[in-house]
């Protein structure tokens, strides 16, 4: 357990320093290649609220707020990286502090979730899945972009990412993080690659 909070602080850390160069970063500039293919999902779920999990600096929610009847909600383990999303948003997004293994909002409160360039991170994945399927509603969507590295790549990724020092802790394949969501209550699981090192997937939970 030490070991997998030493991986949550390196992230922090790192985030809270790249926060205000992070859009011109490695980071930064991975999770854009995604942003196009995020918006499109929501925008084809017909939601009336979205909480974007691993929000950074606000750059997709930033995206969304023309969309004139989505209330939008954001959430980060960075604080630097949140002053960053509020300034771009102002009061068009309620912003909060959290971990994604315990998001800050009731039960059954949003119609969809995303969460880009940062499933990666968890150290807890069930645990934040479970969180995930909790806060959204009944047949709520949840859309999430990652890293992805064709095999033996990734094993060899996962390895190295033991010295990682940007928080960095699993890369999935399409089997694993399918059966991560299916354990957790998830269905209609939809996944796809968006180019040769990132994926996408659509999923619905369950409740019944």
């Amino acid at each position: 357990m030490r070991n997998k909070e030493i991986y949550k602080e390196k992230t922090k850390e790192t985030f809270d320093k790249q926060a205000k160069i992070y859009d011109a970063t490695y980071y930064g500039k991975h999770a854009s290649k995604l942003y196009t293919k995020v918006i499109d999902k929501v925008e084809g779920l017909n939601c009336s609220n979205v909480l974007d999990v691993g929000c950074g600096t606000g750059n997709i929610l930033s995206l969304l707020a023309n969309e004139d009847n989505l209330k939008l909600f954001g959430m980060d383990f960075s604080q630097a990286m949140l002053d960053k999303a509020k300034e771009k948003l102002k009061d068009r997004a309620e912003l909060k502090f959290g971990d994604s293994e315990h998001i800050p909002w009731e039960d059954n409160h949003f119609d969809g979730l995303i969460c880009t360039d940062s499933f990666h991170h968890y150290t807890e994945p069930k645990k934040v899945l479970k969180e995930m399927a909790r806060v959204l509603r009944p047949n709520g969507s949840l859309i999430i972009g990652d890293p992805w590295l064709i095999s033996p790549f990734k094993t060899i990724g996962n390895w190295s990412l033991k010295f990682s020092k940007g928080g960095d802790y699993r890369i999935y394949s399409k089997k694993e993080i399918t059966e991560l969501l299916i354990d957790c209550g998830f269905d209609c699981i939809d996944w796809k690659l968006v180019n040769l090192n990132s994926f996408i997937l659509s999923a619905k939970i369950i409740k019944y």
